[in-house]
């Protein structure tokens, strides 16, 4: 039996010397050292052995069989450490080569310019309207009637606003002033809200105007609120958003749901004099509008203007963003034209 297990180790290590891969070691092993391997075999009939041959066999099996595992281990070690250096040479990767650019989405110039404007305002004590009070889809009770805006009035005309298919009185909102009413309806002053959001508009497309643009709208309505301190409120919020150098001016206007009135105009930085496209030579450009939230409009919405005032006002998003960035084509801001909106 003796010489039956120094056969089987030659006839091993034989075939160890030939192997080329570990697919071939894993077959040497299962040959010979597997349950059904011949190694096993011989250890199944020990048991037919006198006690002393049983000592010499077995240990003689033993060490033949940690003499293979010890060789088979070392194969696998080294074809495992040649195959590992043969795949990390196909899969080389030169870390010296530049790298593929991918561009990255970022935030639309309007988009970035709205929350610069809301952040303005929020730490000025404002808080933001929720969506549902700000439809773009709105009734003309909201864009117009409890607005003060008589039936008559011009800006309700097809050639002014846009009228939908749901029903007569349904429109595109052409102004986020019905967030005011949405605002106020059921509450108690203080009041104090912003309302950014789009707009709508049938007008002639220039580098002025668009039929649709962004608006941020603002409410301030509590006892003792005058037109001093509208005033002071949009030139703290002029100061932060365009610095202390950039010179403008309030002007007395008309506003249906405002009485009194002002149009607030920013220094044209862009004029090039009697032909600037932009301000149209006159070297001033309108922001927003704003005035004391008339009586009737608070009335409507159940607050006793004897006791409460208020005061409202409202931006153009593209104007604002025009002037701080010197952009001289409101229609840039929708051609999604890159090498304009990579700039920001």
């Amino acid at each position: 039996m003796k010489e039956q297990l120094e056969k089987i180790y030659q006839n091993a290590s034989c075939d160890l010397e030939k192997v080329s891969s570990i697919a071939e070691l894993e077959e040497i092993r299962g040959k010979y050292l597997s349950r059904k391997g011949e190694f096993n075999e011989i250890k199944k009939n020990l048991k037919n052995l006198s006690d002393e041959d049983k000592r010499v066999v077995g240990a003689l099996a033993n060490e033949i069989t940690q003499k293979l595992e010890s060789a088979l281990r070392a194969k696998h070690d080294e074809f495992y450490k040649k195959e590992l250096d043969e795949k990390l040479k196909q899969e080389r990767i030169d870390i010296t080569l530049p790298g593929k650019f991918t561009s990255q989405g970022r935030e639309h110039l309007l988009t970035s310019t709205t929350n610069e404007i809301v952040s303005i305002f929020q730490s000025l004590g404002f808080s933001v309207v929720p969506k549902e009070h700000s439809p773009e889809v709105e009734t003309e009770y909201y864009n117009f009637d409890a607005l003060n805006v008589p039936k008559d009035h011009p800006a309700r005309d097809v050639q002014d606003t846009f009228y939908t298919e749901l029903a007569s009185n349904v429109v595109l909102r052409s102004q986020t002033s019905g967030a005011q009413i949405h605002a106020m309806e059921g509450k108690n002053p203080p009041i104090r809200v912003i309302a950014p959001g789009r707009v709508y508009r049938n007008e002639n497309i220039n580098a002025r105007k668009n039929n649709f643009f962004h608006q941020i709208e603002g409410l301030y309505v509590d006892k003792g609120v005058t037109f001093g301190d509208l005033k002071g409120v949009l030139n703290e919020f002029i100061r932060i958003y365009f610095g202390a150098s950039r010179p403008t001016r309030f002007r007395n206007s008309f506003f249906p749901f405002t009485e009194p009135s002002a149009e607030i105009d920013v220094q044209c930085i862009m004029c090039e004099g009697k032909g600037c496209k932009i301000c149209s030579g006159t070297g001033w450009l309108e922001i927003l509008g704003a005035g004391m939230v008339d009586p009737n409009v608070l009335r409507g919405v159940g607050i006793d203007p004897d006791v409460y005032s208020g005061f409202a006002f409202g931006m153009g998003v593209e104007r604002l963003a025009m002037l701080k960035y010197a952009v001289d084509d409101i229609r840039l801001f929708f051609n999604n034209d890159e090498r304009f909106l990579k700039q920001f």
